[in-house]
């Protein structure tokens, strides 16, 4: 509706997770860095980040970031018996028929692993939403994953990715054993005040915008309402082109965002 108007291609704020309009702030290039280099190592990382946070869209920007040497099974349902986690894990690395006995479950993962080792392949098992894991056991089973191994080096990476109550729930005693495996792990912040005005301009150009669509108080403010949160600006900033173009105005400023502010307040108090 607006994208002629403001010389958009495409609309610069949609809430699916793509990683060409993934903004990489301080904290977002810590965590990319931080997760290549854990992935590259075939080790264990941790990710957590409040809901909106861009958990999601960097774990797509990691799978094309990464090379042919490496296979991404990506578990975005973790609500998973041990069992249920093995044999999606089992099939997702092409074993068409898993077996329905755990040992010879792992029998088949192990030899699947190794025949990638074998090819050159390192699988990397991201789990998205780890928090929503049920049970204590599946996280031991994704603990064991780093038992396939040789002398040198593991057999695959592991991703977990969860909101804060990930890290809190990990902080239990029965979890230490999982603790210990874990190489790296970053806690992903909010963007601040100035991140999110280059986040603007950024999606916006990306989008084949211009950059300074949003005004510096236009920005603030939205900075405020959405307290740095990428998903909640991104809906905060769709609500205030719409506006915009309603209003004919070329410039989004703190009057436009303050009209949107009923309508705002009740998406980002949710």
């Amino acid at each position: 509706m607006y994208k002629a108007f403001y010389g958009l291609k495409e609309r610069p704020f949609s809430k699916t997770p793509d990683p060409r309009f993934l903004f990489l702030s301080r904290g977002h290039r810590e965590a990319m860095a931080r997760l290549q280099y854990a992935v590259e190592e075939r080790d264990m990382v941790l990710l957590t980040g409040e809901i909106g946070c861009g958990k999601t869209t960097l774990s797509r920007a990691l799978m094309d970031a990464l090379g042919e040497d490496f296979r991404v099974i990506l578990i975005v349902n973790p609500r998973l018996t041990p069992l249920e986690f093995l044999r999606s894990l089992a099939y997702r690395l092409g074993i068409l028929e898993p077996a329905r006995f755990k040992t010879d479950l792992l029998e088949q993962i192990g030899a699947a692993l190794f025949d990638c080792f074998e090819k050159g392949i390192c699988p990397v098992v991201v789990v998205d939403e780890a928090q929503l894991v049920p049970h204590r056991e599946t996280f031991d089973e994704i603990r064991l994953l780093t038992n396939f191994q040789l002398d040198d080096r593991n057999l695959l990476s592991v991703v977990l990715m969860g909101q804060p109550e990930l890290r809190r729930r990990l902080k239990h005693r029965v979890y230490e054993p999982l603790r210990q495996r874990i190489g790296m792990q970053y806690d992903l912040q909010p963007l601040s005040s100035e991140e999110t005005s280059e986040y603007l301009d950024f999606r916006v150009t990306r989008a084949g915008g211009t950059a300074g669509l949003f005004s510096r108080d236009a920005a603030e403010l939205l900075h405020t309402c959405s307290a740095g949160i990428p998903r909640r600006i991104n809906h905060a900033a769709s609500l205030a082109l719409l506006e915009g173009f309603g209003r004919e105005s070329r410039l989004i400023d703190r009057q436009i965002m303050e009209a949107v502010m009923c309508e705002l307040t009740g998406v980002m108090e949710g």
